[in-house]
């Protein structure tokens, strides 16, 4: 007996809104949501379903009956296959308004926030060209699409390129973005290029087979570029070609590097960086301050909008001369720094061992005395102890990973009721529940979200917080 096909057609589906991770939304029949990918509002279409959930069904628009006014041409042939942008086909002005009601509906749902203010989401000055910082995965069996597979026809399956979602070991072959400025684009095609006429192997991430695994590109608005290539395994001959080739082909960079890796997963933060020509780091400047950045730093990815960001911060902050400011996870520094022209003190909280190193050498650089930095887990460093060390904070300032605050990081704010907190969140449903728990010590002033990547989903937002009476 034939299989039940249990993906439903539902015709003339109206998107009326976007949600998580970017995906139209609009309304079955039978009640359901209905989660959309690659849709605006204002589209009408027939879906197929692909995932039925008790509440919701996740579905791919297989016929327009109407699009939508939002709509705008796309930028990148690699659309809708590589996953690195959600909302290419989506004006900007659109964009802005989406990020900004998932911000809303997720302080108010998750966290039943309703901040004093709300002002409006934070433009990106770049729309494109706008990362300086964009990796890349070698690999000897690239992604085919559909058109190619039914084809017939035998290609080349070298390629370089993003990840498919979803799938670890498979690569989609990317031949232009409009995410880097260039020599972005020309770099990378020139080393695949090269890596073919040399019959450099591929990596391969199933079988682990190959010697050519990644390429890091970083360009900044400064103008400097850092090069970074992966390899599987110490082959001389293959690096030293390699290598070679991009400092001859590229004289412009700044910094030319690579690594050995040999171990299952991508990390790097183990493992050691070889230097090939150049400096060991490349120089970008915000705010008047000059900041290192080495190939293990982390760095805000949009150059352009930290600036903005960070200027947001300050305003909000607006530390006095005598107050003393905690920045969890303070990452390179580079909101301590910024701050510390405008305080007494400031106290930077880092878990990576490599940021606090970068964190005070970029102190140092730019002649700011009035910081430390301190190497630790937030849950367990930040105690009765180090307040006792550095002295209470008047304000903090943390921008936390995705996960949002530790709830023992949280307690300790809690008892601590510094004057003001300014919370900076790349994901608004964890800040949510977080201000949850500190709405009953905190009035929420207001929140500003910051569109730090265009073209995609993602956002952040700032939540300002001043102590209750």
């Amino acid at each position: 007996m034939a299989k039940r096909n249990r993906h439903k057609l539902l015709e003339k589906i109206e998107i009326v809104s976007a949600g998580g991770k970017g995906k139209g939304i609009g309304h079955a029949p039978d009640g359901r949501i209905v989660l959309v990918p690659y849709t605006a509002p204002g589209d009408v279409a027939d879906v197929r379903t692909v995932k039925k959930r008790k509440q919701y069904y996740e579905a791919k628009a297989v016929k327009f009956h109407r699009y939508s006014g939002w709509r705008t041409e796309t930028l990148c042939p690699h659309y809708q296959i590589c996953g690195g942008c959600q909302w290419q086909h989506v004006r900007y002005e659109k964009q802005l308004e989406l990020k900004a009601d998932e911000v809303r509906q997720n302080l108010k749902r998750i966290g039943n926030v309703v901040p004093k203010k709300e002002l409006p989401v934070l433009a990106s000055p770049r729309i494109t060209h706008y990362r300086n910082k964009m990796e890349y995965a070698f690999t000897d069996s690239r992604w085919l699409t559909q058109e190619e597979i039914d084809s017939g026809e035998n290609f080349d399956r070298r390629g370089l390129g993003f990840h498919v979602p979803g799938h670890w070991d498979k690569i989609v072959d990317i031949a232009f973005c409009a995410l880097q400025a260039e020599p972005g684009n020309e770099i990378r095609n020139a080393v695949k290029d090269f890596a073919k006429s040399e019959n450099i192997p591929f990596y391969n991430p199933r079988t682990r087979e190959g010697i050519l695994r990644q390429l890091t590109l970083r360009i900044l608005k400064s103008g400097e570029i850092m090069v970074l290539v992966h390899f599987a395994r110490e082959e001389r001959s293959a690096i030293n070609r390699m290598m070679t080739f991009i400092e001859k082909n590229f004289p412009q960079i700044t910094s030319l590097q690579y690594l050995i890796n040999t171990k299952q997963n991508d990390s790097i933060y183990d493992l050691e960086i070889h230097l090939w020509s150049g400096k060991a780091y490349i120089t970008e400047e915000i705010g008047g301050l000059k900041f290192n950045i080495k190939a293990k730093s982390f760095f805000q990815t949009n150059s352009y909008q930290t600036e903005n960001l960070y200027g947001k911060i300050l305003e909000y902050a607006s530390p006095r001369k005598n107050d003393i400011i905690y920045d969890l996870y303070s990452g390179t520094g580079t909101i301590a720094l910024f701050l510390a022209r405008h305080a007494k003190f400031v106290l930077g909280i880092e878990s990576v061992e490599q940021a606090v190193e970068d964190a005070l050498i970029n102190a140092k650089q730019n002649n700011i005395g009035n910081v430390d930095f301190v190497l630790g887990d937030m849950k367990t460093v930040f105690n009765e102890e180090l307040i006792a060390r550095y002295g209470k904070p008047d304000i903090v300032v943390m921008d936390p990973p995705r996960e949002g605050m530790h709830k023992d990081s949280i307690k300790t704010l809690t008892r601590l009721r510094p004057e003001k907190i300014v919370y900076v969140s790349c994901n608004s449903a964890t800040q949510a529940r977080d201000l949850a728990v500190l709405k009953d010590y905190y009035d929420i002033e207001l929140t500003q979200a910051v569109d730090m990547f265009p073209q995609t989903y993602h956002v952040e937002n700032i939540a300002v917080l001043k102590r209750k009476l």
